[in-house]
């Protein structure tokens, strides 16, 4: 069992550097399995335009194929309101532009998960 979280805390953070190597700003990686049923990690990271966030999330995908970690829910074209969320059951990635980041205050929601990958690039 200690075997699998390590692996997956290792996964998580994969997923957090790959988003931050990829020039989004102030990425989080929280460990919510004590708070939350339905997944394990929340990847938080903010993108700088909608060009930004198309051709992350077209790279990001390929990180997951590449990894063998499937996207439960696929969606043939971003949303123009600047956020995706890319569920892949335990890993729920949130790719987000500032004002959604702001106004919907992810990070706060789940203050009581345990931070275990953040960026150092910072808006």
């Amino acid at each position: 069992m200690v075997d699998i979280v390590k692996s997956n805390d290792k996964i998580a953070n994969l997923i957090g550097n790959f988003i931050s190597e990829h020039n989004a700003e102030n990425v989080l990686v929280i460990d919510i399995k004590e708070q939350s049923s339905w997944t394990d990690y929340m990847i938080i990271g903010t993108v700088n335009s909608m060009g930004h966030l198309k051709g992350l999330v077209r790279q990001l995908k390929e990180l997951l194929s590449d990894n063998s970690i499937d996207i439960l829910k696929r969606h043939k074209q971003i949303a123009d309101d600047g956020w995706e969320l890319i569920d892949c059951g335990s890993y729920v990635i949130h790719l987000m532009n500032s004002e959604m980041r702001e106004f919907y205050d992810l990070d706060k929601l789940w203050f009581s998960g345990n931070i275990i990958f953040q960026s150092s690039k910072s808006s």
